[in-house]
């Protein structure tokens, strides 16, 4: 069976995807057969992807926070998500290197697609995921951080810039150690939700 499934995927992006992800060729065999039955057409389109976050977050408002995850994994701007931008965003939010992790979380805050970060933006997608916490689960949130206005202002205090000030993405995320960069990746709860993996869902329906 597993022959039959990898049969349906070129062999050219296979090959592809497995040397830039670590995904296995069953694992990509298998997400592809489910790809394939969910989008016979062989693209997500933004409602597409929107139905499968709300799948996922079925208590929630996740419309908003999907539309913009969306845009980060659309890498060439079509409008739609093919196979294998799907399965590199895939790999890049869960299994990739703390490099590729920042370079996605970077891409999900910027907003405008400019390769500057503003707080405006860092409020906007806040407000997105905020949309995706249980009202039960955010009056447990501490004090300085209930809002997705004050949640904002502490991811904007690890960039360390002025409130008008931007964060660049070009020389700032080549030391991932550092405070400023890996600040997304310290916080626990947006970290959680941003490399919350949709296709688990999916496999499980």
């Amino acid at each position: 069976m597993g022959n039959t499934t990898s049969s349906a995927i070129s062999k050219e992006i296979l090959e592809d995807l497995k040397l830039s992800t670590k995904f296995t060729e069953t694992e990509i065999s298998q997400w592809y057969e489910n790809f394939q039955k969910q989008c016979p057409t062989g693209r997500i389109t933004p409602e597409e992807f929107e139905q499968i976050y709300e799948r996922f977050f079925p208590e929630s408002d996740a419309k908003s926070y999907a539309r913009h995850v969306f845009r980060s994994f659309d890498t060439n701007d079509d409008g739609t998500l093919d196979f294998k931008e799907y399965i590199i965003a895939l790999h890049m939010t869960s299994t990739g290197k703390t490099t590729r992790k920042l370079e996605w979380a970077f891409s999900l805050f910027d907003v405008d697609k400019n390769g500057y970060i503003n707080k405006t933006e860092v409020t906007e997608i806040c407000q997105a995921i905020f949309k995706l916490i249980p009202k039960e689960e955010q009056s447990k949130l501490p004090e300085d951080e209930n809002t997705p206005e004050k949640r904002a202002n502490k991811l904007w205090a690890y960039f360390e810039k002025k409130d008008n000030g931007e964060f660049r993405r070009r020389g700032n995320l080549e030391n991932p150690s550092s405070g400023r960069c890996s600040g997304f990746l310290r916080d626990r709860l947006y970290y959680t939700i941003i490399c919350s993996r949709p296709q688990q869902h999916n496999k499980s329906t």
